[in-house]
């Protein structure tokens, strides 16, 4: 059985749902897997509360993000819901008019949590440049890293006794 949860399905649903918040724009792959960490750790940007714990040392999630990132939007070509669009920018991804309609269909409270923080991500970071939302998530990072340092000297002060 293939595991639920960090894969390409679970992936790919969260990113379906940032493209159909996003429509009709298109974003590239390392837009979407910035776009996956802040609709998960939404709370860490000051949003709403986030859909998952706050785990320490999420700092390399975007590391093993975007190979998941990566095969859901695979899926997500392969049934339909979204597309590749090249562009003189690179490659892109937009939602397909089926997406809205399958994610319309979807009631769980996770999936309506879901689509409330992808409404979130689009409205707060669509319009800002590729630097300037790198600029956002480096500072969340940098913040994020500065808060469990004193945790850290502890754990190594410890380890020496």
């Amino acid at each position: 059985m293939t595991e639920p949860f960090n894969s390409p399905l679970e992936t790919g649903m969260r990113t379906l749902t940032v493209l159909a918040a996003s429509y009709p724009r298109m974003h590239d792959l390392g837009r979407l897997v910035q776009y996956d960490y802040l609709v998960v750790h939404s709370a860490d940007a000051d949003g709403p509360p986030s859909l998952h714990p706050p785990l320490p040392l999420r700092s390399g999630e975007l590391l093993v993000r975007r190979g998941l990132v990566e095969r859901g939007v695979q899926l997500l070509m392969g049934r339909g819901l979204a597309k590749r669009i090249l562009t003189n920018e690179g490659v892109h991804y937009q939602a397909e008019e089926a997406a809205g309609a399958f994610l319309d269909n979807l009631r769980a409270p996770y999936s309506l949590d879901l689509q409330a923080r992808a409404e979130w991500v689009a409205e707060t970071f669509d319009e800002l440049t590729d630097v300037e939302l790198d600029g956002v998530v480096n500072g969340l990072f940098s913040k994020w890293t500065a808060e469990f340092q004193p945790v850290e000297s502890l754990i190594s002060e410890e380890d020496n006794r």
